[in-house]
């Protein structure tokens, strides 16, 4: 099996089952990294479900939601446009863009896939080169064929510019603390509507950590990828009004995951995903990964 594993997932990385069927494909990513046979005729996990809806759940409407630059429109068409990160500026190709206009500080990521970012904190250090080969690269690829998440198979690539934000405040007594480079995410299952669970990622890249919590702030002993902190952190102080913009933003779809950042205690929406860890991630204790599996009403259920 690990050797199977092993050359599958080599391949698989270099696209060389680009050309397989999405089924098919599918069912052999989740033997090689979960260890189990993927049920699609009746599903019943979390993770099983969210192979079946990469299959059969295919609203246009969800090409925008994952498009970075188009989702944009769609979360301020229903919440506001004061809870989306501010644009500086998008383009095709990374040649075009005008970095004499951008701030000292910004982010650029990629429009169609996950990883393709680059933050500058520092305009006179920043290496322009560098940046240009990492989005290059990420231009080229189509994020859809890595685990069949079909909404981005058709999100033209792009790169767009943000601002650069940054957390310089406790989030529950406003005192001040230094800055952290990477920002906390507040991130909400839902299910048709409903916000059922929720965790605080702290994605600090030498020890990132995952909490998970129900919709009244009770801590869960679930683990995914990431381990869990050592002391918990602290209920953010707009909590209820993330959980009401995470029940508007997912009503009428089985299942969405709505992040959030808190800065300065506004909140802004990160970005909206279908597949969270694309359902390959474990979920422990087992058990949880068929109570969230219930809350994803199938049409075949």
């Amino acid at each position: 099996m690990n050797l199977f594993k092993d050359t599958f997932m080599f391949f698989a990385r270099r696209n060389f089952f680009d050309w397989m069927p999405d089924k098919l494909y599918l069912k052999l990513c989740y033997k090689c990294k979960l260890g189990k046979n993927l049920n699609l005729k009746n599903p019943q996990s979390f993770n099983e479900k969210l192979q079946w809806l990469k299959l059969y759940d295919r609203r246009p409407e969800y090409i925008a939601m994952v498009d970075k630059y188009a989702v944009k429109d769609y979360v301020a068409s229903i919440i506001g446009a004061e809870y989306i990160i501010p644009t500086l500026g998008v383009w095709d190709k990374f040649e075009d863009i005008d970095f004499d206009s951008l701030p000292n500080q910004f982010v650029l990521k990629c429009t169609h896939d996950s990883g393709g970012l680059v933050i500058c904190k520092d305009k006179t250090e920043f290496n322009i080169k560098e940046a240009q080969k990492k989005l290059n690269r990420h231009l080229k690829k189509n994020y859809f064929y890595s685990c069949r998440e079909w909404p981005y198979k058709n999100v033209k690539p792009r790169i767009i510019a943000e601002e650069y934000l940054e957390e310089k405040t406790n989030q529950s007594d406003n005192t001040i603390t230094e800055s952290s480079e990477c920002l906390t995410d507040y991130k909400f299952f839902c299910f048709n509507g409903v916000p059922e669970i929720f965790y605080i990622s702290k994605d600090h890249s030498d020890n990132p950590t995952t909490d998970f919590f129900d919709m009244d702030f009770n801590s869960l002993p679930i683990k995914m990828r990431d381990p869990n902190s050592e002391i918990l952190p602290e209920k953010p102080i707009n909590f209820e009004k993330m959980k009401e913009f995470a029940k508007i933003l997912s009503e009428g779809i089985a299942h969405l995951r709505v992040d959030f950042y808190s800065v300065d205690n506004h909140i802004y929406v990160g970005e909206l995903t279908f597949y969270h860890c694309s359902g390959f991630a474990p979920i422990t204790p087992s058990e949880w990964d068929y109570k969230m599996g219930e809350w994803i009403k199938l049409p075949i259920d």
